[in-house]
């Protein structure tokens, strides 16, 4: 078993957080792939030159790489991270009436957006993407005239990619919501706004003929068009989970625990190493349809309406769908999608049964059900790994796991511990300093991480400051995905 999962490529994993986050922000699931091939269209036409074509792209595709990081906030400010999302990108009517109760936009937005930027920044530089695609993406909200977030630069010191992003994906969204003279009017009201005139004067000229190109392009010759070389080079996908297991707190290094523990598990029950790594990236991405979800559906500690609980029947779908998007992961992905099946029918999207589960889909759905006992939900506190196993048998006497299979779990002891994708050398975070960001990592306040762990507040913020400093971030969303890919939070999970 590759403890790490085998290397995908990078262009494999964006496209991945591209389908994560056209979920997240309530779009279709090819509109970063669409803005993408329009960014592309426009940087040539404007005549920028090829390095600059290339980060074009990769910015489109990661444009919402970080929104499962501040999704909680957005769920606080808007209700509905989802629905609230889409309305602000449409420019809905009155969608920013409920940030009045947060001090109005600008102050509701601007922390949301330094979490978005980070993390997106910090995941293109995880993907060994350019410098120049990572510093368009830490900019990615600023506008031309100097009122964009969060840091409110102008004109010549924003990356020229960020206004041809920007303009790309108004042009899908306005002309998919409203139709294209209807885009092009809200485009030219943004005009030496938004974005500078002279890039809104080459969208008004081609978009139609644009558009009309690519609603005939096969999905290959999208992608044909959208690889850079940057982005041929390989990646693990790791990287992937942390982004999924951003949207919720509590969730923090769930994925790559599942992934780990279905992998050892497998591991007793066949020697080909293809099969355990194939479960091992299932494992991994099975969260991707997650993020369909809004977050007040995840957070409730209710039983759920049948609405509710509809969309989260769907999540196996979505992650289905996802495969067919992602190069390398189409097989672990459809394998991911059997996650909530059960061996009796009673599952979940298909409600396959019986010999349809192939073993591999049974290890992977009594391994998730094994970590998740034993997680603290809003909805119960975390069982004990007696109480979690008795469940597991129980759910196996009844018909709904393969009773050899858990065994075989039961047997597997704690899941062997990811390698980390990688540890600067310079970093050392001490023994209490990995404590504080475990538990600020899950959600806590400093108080609370401070009642946790016997310290004073003020030893708290004290630690989170340092860590902050180490790790070169100021959030804590980027602290969490930097600190899971080096290995600091998943040991605290077995």
């Amino acid at each position: 078993m590759q403890a790490d999962g085998s290397a995908i490529r990078a262009f494999d994993a964006v496209k991945a957080l591209a389908f994560i986050g056209d979920l997240s922000m309530g779009q279709p699931t090819d509109h970063s792939l669409r803005t993408a091939w329009l960014a592309g269209q426009l940087a040539r036409a404007a005549g920028f030159d090829v390095s600059t074509c290339d980060t074009v792209r990769e910015a489109s595709l990661l444009r919402w790489s970080g929104c499962t990081a501040n999704a909680s906030g957005f769920a606080d400010a808007l209700g509905d991270d989802i629905a609230g999302r889409e309305a602000m990108l449409a420019t809905r009517p009155d969608w920013a009436e409920p940030l009045d109760a947060h001090g109005g936009p600008a102050v509701a937005l601007t922390p949301l957006a330094q979490i978005h930027c980070e993390v997106s920044g910090e995941v293109a530089r995880m993907l060994g993407l350019s410098g120049d695609t990572e510093a368009a993406l830490r900019h990615i909200f600023e506008a031309w005239d100097g009122n964009g977030m969060p840091d409110r630069l102008t004109g010549g010191l924003v990356p020229p990619a960020v206004f041809v992003v920007s303009i790309a994906g108004d042009l899908e969204i306005f002309s998919r919501v409203y139709g294209l003279e209807r885009a092009l009017t809200l485009i030219a009201s943004r005009a030496d706004a938004r974005y500078p005139a002279q890039l809104t004067a080459f969208a008004a000229t081609h978009a139609a003929q644009w558009l009309r190109t690519l609603d005939d392009e096969q999905a290959a010759g999208i992608d044909d068009a959208l690889l850079t070389p940057h982005m041929r080079e390989a990646t693990s996908p790791e990287l992937i989970a942390d982004v999924i297991d951003l949207k919720l707190p509590w969730m923090t290094g769930y994925s790559r625990t599942v992934a780990t523990t279905a992998a050892a598990c497998c591991a007793r029950l066949t020697a080909d190493p293809q099969t355990q790594d194939r479960v091992y990236r299932a494992g991994l991405i099975h969260g991707i349809g997650r993020a369909a979800v809004p977050n007040a559906i995840w957070n409730s500690p209710n039983s759920l309406s049948a609405s509710a609980w509809e969309k989260v029947r769907l999540v196996p779908y979505w992650t289905s769908r996802a495969g067919r998007q992602t190069g390398a992961l189409e097989q672990a992905a459809e394998l991911a999608s059997y996650a909530y099946e059960r061996l009796d029918g009673s599952g979940y999207f298909r409600g396959t049964a019986g010999h349809a589960l192939t073993r591999e889909a049974r290890v992977l759905a009594a391994s998730i059900a094994w970590v998740a006992l034993r997680s603290p939900r809003p909805w119960r506190d975390a069982l004990t790994a007696g109480d979690a196993a008795q469940e597991l048998r129980k759910e196996a006497d009844e018909g709904r796991f393969d009773r050899d299979v858990v065994e075989a779990l039961l047997a597997s002891g704690p899941a062997p511990q990811t390698a980390p994708r990688y540890r600067p050398q310079a970093i050392r975070l001490s023994a209490r300093e990995i404590d504080v960001l475990r538990s600020i990592s899950r959600g806590a306040s400093n108080k609370e991480a401070a009642r946790e762990l016997g310290l004073s507040p003020s030893t708290v913020r004290t630690h989170v400051e340092s860590v902050f400093r180490k790790l070169e971030c100021s959030t804590r969303a980027a602290a969490t995905l930097k600190a899971s890919s080096m290995g600091f939070l998943h040991e605290a999970l077995l």
